[in-house]
């Protein structure tokens, strides 16, 4: 089986973030989409009304009398009905571009989003890669400070008290550091 891609895994505040800012863009989506509803309703509302003009002017029998109707009906109505079809189309198109837009940029804003969050996934990779290292460091420094520190405070006279030691001389002279048993 294929390796399969996978996603870096969001905090909850990163996902709830995510979560806001598509919602924020469905909403935006979903306003933009109920103005194109309204839009075509009204011009299905428009066409059903030539249809029905359209109809009534056929079924006349009288084709020179009856036409001259039509003529006037047609420069009165659908000259008005036309340009109303036309305000439509045109608010219709810009609605799409806008919506276009913004849809745009939230695949936009996605992609840079995963690829923020894959950055961070990666550095996190990194840094625990590293991670055992710094632990046997601190290990080996301890170990080293176990045994190092003790020596180096029993070799002065001020760090010697603070450890529970008495400076003293030896009968040979030498200046030590000394812990009595009580």
């Amino acid at each position: 089986m294929p390796d399969q891609p996978s996603f870096p895994s969001l905090s909850d505040d990163e996902l709830r973030e995510t979560l806001e800012l598509l919602s924020t863009v469905m909403a935006s989506v979903s306003d933009r989409v109920d103005d194109q509803t309204k839009a075509l309703d009204r011009i299905n509302k428009t066409a059903t009304e030539a249809r029905q003009a359209a109809f009534a002017a056929k079924a006349q029998t009288d084709p020179k009398h009856y036409g001259e109707l039509v003529g006037q009906a047609i420069d009165g109505h659908l000259s008005e009905t036309l340009r109303r079809l036309e305000y439509a189309t045109n608010h219709l198109d810009r609605g799409t571009k806008q919506t276009a837009e913004v849809l745009g940029q939230a695949r936009q804003d996605q992609r840079d989003t995963l690829r923020s969050i894959s950055n961070r996934e990666e550095r996190l990779r990194e840094w625990q890669a590293r991670w055992p290292w710094f632990a046997l460091g601190a290990v080996v420094l301890a170990l080293a400070m176990s045994v190092a520190l003790p020596r180096f405070m029993a070799s002065y006279p001020a760090t010697c008290a603070v450890i529970g030691g008495v400076w003293t001389s030896t009968t040979t002279g030498t200046d030590a550091c000394v812990f009595y048993r009580p």
